[in-house]
Order: structure tokens, then C-alpha cells, then sequence
């Protein structure tokens, strides 16, 4: 397993019930609501999801529904590597803090890791946007 020598821990909070952001957020078909990441589409394929980027098909495995508030993610990219993406759910009071653990990969410069946060952020921020309209 890789050692990442960078991890960022990237929040926001949702003034939505954690239960709630959880049922949406840990569905993937719900990510092109607000995962910019995405592409063009998302595609049940068995076990797992295909996503359709501007990079060609990804895989998408996402941990098993749970009462954790655990959204785990490994993204499968087109030459086999993978990137793993820790993700959370987690009471505050009332509403929820979203969080997603962002590690630098072996091959990211600091303009790649700064624009991989800054994209995390406001995928994050369309998150907030959709679930408090609900």
C-alpha cells in the first residue's frame, strides 16, 4: 500500500440531518447532481459503476450501504491504477459534515494536488446547494 506524503481533509456543512445526506450522497447514481468529476454519465455494471469521463470509462466501487455514515470510494482509472477516496458523514448537531480525504498521488505535482482540493471543495459546495433545496 501506498504511503501518500500529503493528505488533505476537505469538510462542509450541510443543514441537512446526517441520515438524510447520507441516503443521498452515498448513492452514485445521485453524483451527477453534484460531482463534477463525473462526466457524461453513470452506469450500474454488476458489482460496481462505470463512469464516462473526458478520460474515458472509470470504475467506481463504493463501500456497502452502512449506519456509519461510510461513503468509501476506489476509482479504478483507465490504465489500472486506482485512487482511493475516503469518505464521511458525520453528525453536527442537526445537520451533517461531509468529509472527503484527499491524498496526493505519486504523480501529482503541487498544481495538480491544489486543483484536485479546489475541485473537491466545490463538489462539496453543489453538494450543500442540492441537499438543502431538498
Amino acid at each position: 500500500m501506498i504511503k501518500h506524503t500529503q493528505v488533505r481533509h476537505l469538510s462542509i456543512g450541510i443543514e441537512r440531518d446526517r441520515d438524510a445526506v447520507y441516503a443521498f450522497a452515498s448513492r452514485p447514481e445521485n453524483l451527477p447532481q453534484w460531482a463534477s468529476g463525473v462526466g457524461t454519465g453513470i452506469t450500474r455494471k454488476g458489482d460496481h459503476w462505470e463512469l464516462d469521463t473526458e478520460h474515458g470509462k472509470f470504475r467506481l466501487d463504493f463501500e456497502p450501504q452502512n449506519k456509519l455514515g461510510v461513503m468509501d470510494h476506489t476509482v479504478t482509472l483507465g490504465d489500472g491504477s486506482q485512487v482511493y477516496v475516503p469518505m464521511r458523514a458525520l453528525a453536527n448537531g442537526a445537520g451533517t459534515e461531509v468529509v472527503i480525504t484527499l491524498y496526493r498521488q505519486p504523480e501529482m505535482d503541487d498544481a495538480a494536488f491544489e486543483k484536485d482540493a479546489k475541485t473537491i471543495s466545490g463538489d462539496l459546495a453543489a453538494l450543500k446547494k442540492v441537499l438543502e433545496k431538498k
